[in-house]
């Protein structure tokens, strides 16, 4: 079930969010009934930051050494997103609602494809062999 666009363009809005900091994991329900958990690494390695997202699909950074990495808060911005600070310092993405239901909906694909980015690259998820 998918929800109607609102006045803000936001298809997905959340009923509950649940930062389980030891777990490093956010947890996400969605009013359409769907939960997800995502990884603080899945949200870190595909911030939606210019940093990491470049302004262009070519300019995509694929980041490494993500694998311990923690959320230290998340704040809210306006109506429609959350920004999250990670303990590796980053903090400048801004995560809408309907990014991170995606995220969740397509977290499998996603993966799977910054796991192949990171060995196409010679890079690890761990931060002591970048």
């Amino acid at each position: 079930m998918t929800c109607p666009p609102s006045q803000f363009g936001t298809r997905h809005w959340p009923i509950e969010i649940r930062l389980k900091k030891a777990a490093k994991m956010l947890e996400i329900d969605f009013d359409d009934g769907c939960r997800f958990t995502l990884s603080a690494e899945l949200l870190r390695v595909e911030s939606p930051s210019a940093e990491v997202q470049g302004h262009s699909l070519d300019e995509k950074k694929i980041v490494g050494g993500c694998r311990h990495v923690g959320i230290t808060a998340i704040q809210p911005v306006g109506h429609y997103a959350v920004a999250i600070v990670f303990d590796d310092m980053h903090d400048t993405g801004i995560y809408s609602w309907d990014y991170l239901y995606e995220l969740g909906h397509n977290q499998e694909r996603i993966w799977l494809n910054y796991i192949d980015n990171l060995r196409r690259l010679g890079l690890s998820r761990d931060p002591l062999t970048n």
